[in-house]
């Protein structure tokens, strides 16, 4: 990291040159400082100055050398919230305006998995007050980390609960991106009932089948929400409840029945369902090298249905397997919906980039015997330059993930596992099936 000093030499000869003068004897030199006249922080979009500047331990007023600066920079960098820090300063008379220039790094939704002695705005006011620069995400380290884990500790030991806290980075349970978790260790709540907020969710055998999955396990606020994620949303989207509101789950503490003087956790998962859509239009846009009529027949949700929230995700899986069927490996489809929310009605314009057509390059294959590569090149069915089949290669990598008598006939052919990959030429259009057998 660069340090800038320059400024600070004509301040120092002024201050010190007297003293130089009336030495009798040799001395070490003291560190030239300056009075801090003002502090500035550019580059922060997330925090304000003033956080900042409290976070580095400086002030207005504080007389300073610049060893003790770059401690203050070295400070807001091991934060873990910004991934670079550096400084500079100016000269302003007998003082220094200083100027700390800061680059966010990235920060994770927290994410309190089992904590429920306390509601996430308790959790959140309490760290609020403890750790500065806190806007109720982390970053994947730093100090930062271990002052919201410490927060977090305290709050359990004036509960005398023992543990504990623990965090990763996770992908979310919901959605792309990733969460902060943060998790206590060594004092599972198992939960001991489920209930559901909503006639559809309480009275569905199908969801009723799937309670086991958290009920009586230890609590977690993931797992939850990969359950109401996986199961209740596509219950109430197959219904045309597209916008249905589920969670956040509640939690009460209650005695353990098997154990009275253990806790347990009731669970209720909230719903509120909200207006059933119909389909008001569907249109593709993008489609220019795969035929439209094709496509077109692939789209079997038509206006004035119910707008089942799963069949149309499927129909536009199929599509994307159509794709890639005939050799458009790298096609993406977005289709947002667009609602009417006065006619309960939504529309669908599912937006089509194809990218390049592949065709078939090389098959390597390892970890086979001569004679089982020859009966699986022999039985494989896309030649060298024809337009490759996604669809077919993933069937294949299944039947192939244990030794299939269709393929390898009475050959002894003995592996536990299968490690497969696509390798595409995006110069040459080609793309090279990779088949590790071990």
């Amino acid at each position: 990291m660069k340090r800038y000093f320059l400024a600070f030499i004509p301040v120092i000869s002024l201050l010190f040159t007297g003293v130089a003068v009336r030495a009798q004897a040799p001395a070490p030199n003291p560190a030239p400082s300056s009075s801090i006249a003002s502090i500035k922080v550019l580059g922060s979009k997330k925090f304000p100055e003033d956080q900042i500047v409290a976070a580095s331990g400086l002030k207005v007023g504080d007389v300073v050398t610049a060893a003790q600066i770059q401690d203050a920079t070295d400070r807001l960098t091991a934060l873990g919230t910004f991934s670079i820090v550096t400084f500079r300063y100016t000269a302003k008379g007998d003082a220094i305006d200083l100027t700390f220039q800061v680059q966010e790094a990235p920060t994770y939704p927290i994410l309190f998995d089992n904590f429920p002695w306390f509601s996430d705005a308790e959790i959140g006011d309490a760290i609020r007050k403890q750790v500065g620069l806190f806007t109720g995400e982390s970053a994947d380290g730093g100090t930062i980390v271990d002052q919201i884990t410490a927060v977090m500790e305290s709050m359990i030991d004036a509960r005398k609960i023992k543990g504990d806290v623990q965090h990763q980075l996770l992908s979310a349970p919901v959605g792309d991106g990733m969460v902060m978790q943060f998790r206590l260790e060594g004092t599972p709540l198992r939960v001991q009932s489920v209930q559901f907020g909503e006639p559809l969710a309480a009275n569905s055998e199908g969801l009723r089948d799937r309670v086991p999955d958290i009920k009586g396990q230890p609590y977690s606020l993931f797992a939850t929400q990969v359950f109401e994620n996986e199961h209740v949303r596509p219950l109430y989207a197959a219904k045309g409840y597209l916008r249905a509101q589920i969670g956040p789950p509640q939690t009460q503490l209650i005695p353990d029945v098997n154990d009275p003087k253990e806790t347990a956790v009731a669970l209720t998962v909230p719903v509120t369902p909200g207006p059933v859509y119909s389909v008001e239009r569907l249109s593709l846009q993008g489609n220019r090298l795969v035929d439209s009529s094709s496509l077109t027949a692939l789209l079997d949700v038509k206006p004035g249905d119910v707008a089942d929230g799963m069949k149309i995700e499927a129909m536009w899986q199929n599509i994307e397997s159509y794709y890639g069927q005939h050799g458009y490996l790298d096609m993406k489809l977005t289709a947002e919906p667009q609602f009417d929310d006065a006619a309960h009605r939504v529309s669908y314009v599912a937006k089509i980039n194809e990218g390049a057509q592949y065709r078939m390059g090389e098959m390597v294959i390892t970890g086979l015997s001569l004679d089982a590569e020859k009966r699986l090149r022999q039985a494989w069915q896309i030649l060298p330059g024809q337009i490759f089949d996604d669809r077919y290669y993933e069937i294949h990598v299944k039947m192939l993930a244990k030794p299939n008598r269709d393929i390898f006939g009475d050959l002894p052919v003995h592996y536990n596992e299968l490690g497969h990959l696509l390798r595409p030429d995006t110069n040459r259009h080609v793309v090279d099936v990779l088949l590790d057998f071990k």
